[in-house]
């Protein structure tokens, strides 16, 4: 892995990560604009992690903290760059990201029909937490078919 280099996202990242999104991520978001990244890496400068392989964007993930909870979005993984470790360096990341921060437990938005997503973030050690559903609310007009986040 010694060619994969792990860094935050910057504004000038944005198109390339939407671009990204399209091609590999499962699901999309109201948040799947330019505005809505800009956004993130504005109020989080460290939370959109991305891996790059030879200088091509090759994984992302969003580790957000918010002093309460930690929670893991946007696991994504290029298709051409599957199984060859970035999902574990970019959870890897993100897990150290949330240790320094004070986090104790980690959440992370799993599509229900990605049953990929599924076995990683198993083979990772996280659980299912049965007990809980997702209950959502679009803000200001924002769109009533948001489709949920990718794995």
């Amino acid at each position: 892995m010694s060619d994969l280099h792990i860094r935050p996202a910057t504004h000038t990242d944005i198109v390339a990560v939407l671009r990204f999104w399209r091609e590999a991520a499962e699901g999309t978001s109201i948040s799947d604009d330019h505005d809505g990244v800009a956004r993130l890496i504005s109020r989080d400068p460290e939370a959109l992690i991305l891996a790059e392989r030879d200088g091509v964007l090759a994984g992302t993930v969003i580790a957000g903290f918010d002093g309460w909870r930690c929670s893991a979005y946007r696991l994504a993984v290029h298709p051409d760059h599957r199984r060859r470790g970035i999902a574990s360096a970019l959870m890897k990341a993100a897990e150290q990201r949330f240790a320094a921060l004070g986090g104790r437990r980690i959440d992370a938005m799993v599509l229900e029909a990605n049953e990929r997503a599924h076995h990683t973030w198993a083979s990772a050690g996280y659980h299912r937490e049965d007990r809980w559903r997702r209950w959502v609310k679009p803000l200001n007009g924002a769109g009533s078919a948001e489709q949920p986040h990718g794995a």
